[in-house]
């Protein structure tokens, strides 16, 4: 048991700025779900962290984001060992360097300044120390997983696909004795959510506060020192807290789903052509109807998929 009750925390964070959802949540010394939540600002985010340890006071705070970033180029080492290891099970690290705005300084970095936390992994004290995570090779070193569960937010995963990737997710926390997510009541409204969800924004609205769970069940065993898991890297290079390298077999790739899209680009059939006199037009066949866009709209558009693409 953790001593003196501490909590542990796991953060899901937005990479960029308060201009997406963070996932937070709470376990204590047990490693029993307390609480969770969808938040946006930093402010938010460190208020929640500190009230969520303002009783028996904060343990390891795990987060999903970079907090050591030196290299100013490329990627970190941690990186590339992550993808070495975990990348044949769909689990590669995104590369991240100073040279990109978000990250210099990281956003976590910021928050764990802010919160006072220590951030060293090889440190041997667990009180107010965060540590970066990466949910995808964890649930797949601890749960065995041949393929990542793909339940994030990808044009290109038809919705049925991500919601019955999104219940086996739901399905593997309510397998892990301490967290005790049958007494919760919020658990219950998440499952709830997902189980009747009937678009990706229904999805989308709980899947940071998912993965904030797991951060924080993550957080919990390392502050219970499990010895299933190790650090990459380290606190000069960069890091991450994940599985040791996995022995069991990945998923063949002749085996592996590739789920149709569900949002794409066209451009305008036209039976008997005329001689063109403007840019295409172009059709977006969405998941509920089919919309005419103007050249401009598909060019904001697709920015704005870009950045989506990149916060996920």
């Amino acid at each position: 048991m953790l001593e003196r009750g501490l909590i542990s925390v796991g953060i899901d964070l937005a990479w960029g700025l308060a201009s997406g959802r963070t996932g937070v949540a709470a376990l204590d010394a047990n490693g029993a779900y307390v609480a969770s939540a969808t938040l946006r600002t930093d402010d938010e985010i460190v208020a929640w962290v500190e009230a969520a340890g303002a009783g028996d006071g904060l343990g390891v705070v795990a987060i999903d984001a970079p907090i050591v970033v030196p290299n100013l180029t490329g990627r970190r080492d941690c990186e590339q060992e992550i993808h070495t290891h975990f990348g044949r099970f769909d689990a590669g690290a995104h590369s991240t360097n100073r040279s990109k705005p978000t990250m210099d300084p990281p956003r976590a970095e910021t928050l764990v300044r802010r919160l006072g936390l220590t951030f060293d992994p090889s440190s041997h004290e667990r009180s107010g120390l965060a540590i970066e995570v990466y949910p995808h090779p964890a649930m797949v070193g601890l749960w065995d997983l041949d393929l990542i569960l793909k339940y994030k937010h990808k044009a290109k995963y038809a919705f049925e696909f991500r919601r019955e990737q999104f219940l086996l997710l739901l399905d593997h926390l309510n397998g892990i004795e301490s967290l005790q997510l049958a007494d919760a009541p919020r658990w219950s409204q998440i499952e709830e959510v997902v189980s009747v969800a009937l678009t990706h924004g229904e999805l989308n609205k709980v899947e940071d506060e998912v993965d904030g769970i797991v951060c924080a069940y993550l957080a919990w065993l390392w502050a219970e020192r499990d010895a299933r898991l190790r650090v990459f890297g380290d606190v000069h290079r960069g890091y991450i807290v994940a599985p040791h390298p996995p022995t069991h077999s990945a998923r063949p790739r002749s085996e592996r789903v590739a789920p149709r899209r569900t949002v794409r680009f066209e451009e305008s059939a036209d039976p008997n052509p005329t001689p063109i006199t403007e840019p295409p037009g172009f059709a977006l066949h969405g998941p509920s109807a089919q919309w005419s866009l103007t050249p401009a709209e598909a060019t904001a558009l697709e920015c704005d998929l870009r950045r989506l693409r990149e916060r996920s």
